[in-house]
């Protein structure tokens, strides 16, 4: 089998244009039978971007890829209801919906012995995953046959299924964007309509600014009691949407004295967290 090394950092990733190279590269390796080796460029990247693990990276690359499965080797068999190293009636999962919220409260933030994220981190990668149609298993790495088997459709370790229909190449580039510029508070209403209808993001849903950010950032929409909501990329800087907090998008440009858009950040550049 050939093989080909390919390093990764998450500057690969937030650059469109380097994300769409990444994505050809690997594209091609793949229609030549070539096997690509994929991991964080540890020469070069620095802890404020660093993916953090590689259940993270090898998410961005499913989605990057949109591959049709995310398979996640670690030291359990799968994902248990509960930790299966304090427990002995921990009970293994052998399939479930990823989006499913009781699947919260089975995984902890501990890594294992030979790991940086624990099961926690192996979720969020799931769910990640999901958003290019990607179906996740979650198996033991101990058996070295464990692959194969999988390959040849046997029940191994967790299946953590997506029902959802992969999102487009723009919005999984968007949702990959782990480093945020700052962080928009938006009020109850927005919230509704950023989840419910898949809106634009208006001024007047805006009740707070924190960070400096530019026109083309990306920043973090959370709620009034700090969870976040989406991401996506500003239509204005952070000074400028400090002055439009509150305000209809009828007024932007009588306060700033021009408008570059209506919306804070369009639907087409926003994505549901």
């Amino acid at each position: 089998m050939h093989t080909a090394q390919v390093l990764l950092t998450h500057d690969d990733l937030s650059n469109r244009q380097r994300y769409l190279n990444a994505r050809s590269t690997i594209r091609s390796l793949l229609d030549l039978n070539v096997i690509p080796v994929i991991n964080e460029n540890d020469t070069v990247v620095t802890d404020e971007i660093r993916f953090g693990d590689n259940d993270t990276l090898a998410a961005l690359v499913a989605n990057l890829i949109e591959a049709d499965h995310l398979i996640i080797l670690t030291d359990q068999e799968g994902l248990f209801d509960k930790n299966p190293r304090k427990y002995a009636e921990a009970k293994i999962i052998q399939q479930a919906n990823v989006s499913d919220t009781a699947l919260d409260t089975m995984v902890e933030s501990t890594g294992g012995k030979f790991g940086s994220g624990g099961m926690l981190t192996k979720l969020r990668a799931a769910r990640l995953a999901a958003r290019s149609g990607t179906n996740t298993i979650i198996a033991s790495g101990r058996d070295e046959n464990n692959l194969t088997r999988i390959h040849a459709a046997e029940s191994i370790g967790s299946l953590l299924f997506t029902e959802n229909k992969a999102d487009s190449a723009h919005k999984q580039w968007l949702a990959g964007h782990l480093q945020m510029r700052g962080t928009l508070t938006i009020d109850e209403g927005a919230e509704k309509v950023l989840n419910q209808s898949g809106s634009s993001l208006l001024s007047v849903g805006i009740k707070n600014v924190n960070g400096q950010f530019n026109r083309g950032e990306m920043v973090s929409c959370v709620s009034l009691s700090g969870k976040q909501i989406a991401c996506g990329l500003v239509n204005y800087s952070a000074d400028e949407i400090r002055r439009l907090i509150g305000k209809p998008s009828s007024q932007i440009k009588d306060i700033l004295g021009y408008i570059n858009e209506d919306e804070i950040i369009h639907r087409d550049n926003l994505v549901l967290v």
